[in-house]
């Protein structure tokens, strides 16, 4: 009888052992997808060089999560939804391209804390969020950037910009799609006018 009793209580064990591993649910990744810029063109006598800081964010948004405001108050995180590669790192990096393919620039780099450049990009990802208030669902991405003479330490450049997006599908890849195209958007913008153009103007 004994031994009845403890296939049944070992039966048991596994079957709720079994059906709390079936009930696991792991976290969806998402990757930013900002399409190349086109090659940059021939220029000559182009001096300028310019490191890129990595950009920085409010600590939201780098928790992980894709974040969403079901209110102009209040911010919500997916908790099953999440970002496979740091959004700061996407954006460093497409404006790096956007700078090279300006063919302003002699040299873009990622800052690597020696001052062999000339002019060192500081930027920030104020926004990269879903919006579901208003009505719809839409998408909204700032920026904001400055570039200061490693030698003066003056600041020579600076630009914000802000875009928003309509999500026509209720579905997070529709709004991480959206939040791609409306971010290679705000990237053009923030770039435009050139600070290399900008530098040039000046002297």
């Amino acid at each position: 009888m004994k031994r009845f009793w403890l296939a049944l209580l070992i039966a048991l064990t596994v079957s709720v052992t079994l059906a709390g591993c079936g009930s696991v649910k792991y976290p969806a990744l998402y990757t930013l997808s900002v399409p190349p810029p086109p090659d940059p063109p021939a220029k000559e006598g182009v001096r300028a060089s310019v490191a890129i800081r990595e950009f920085r964010s409010p600590a939201y948004l780098r928790q992980g999560p894709i974040v969403y405001r079901p209110s102009a108050e209040q911010v919500g995180l997916y908790e099953y939804h999440r970002w496979a590669v740091d959004p700061r790192e996407t954006v460093t990096n497409a404006v790096a391209e956007r700078l090279r393919a300006s063919g302003s620039f002699a040299l873009v780099k990622m800052y690597d804390g020696r001052s062999d450049v000339g002019y060192l990009l500081t930027g920030q990802l104020e926004k990269l969020e879903e919006v579901d208030y208003e009505g719809g669902v839409r998408v909204e991405v700032a920026l904001s950037a400055y570039m200061r003479d490693l030698h003066t330490g003056a600041t020579v450049w600076t630009n914000s910009v802000s875009e928003k997006g309509v999500v026509s599908q209720r579905s997070v890849p529709a709004v991480v799609a959206e939040m791609s195209r409306t971010l290679d958007r705000a990237i053009q913008k923030l770039v435009v006018p050139s600070p290399a153009a900008v530098l040039a103007a000046a002297r």
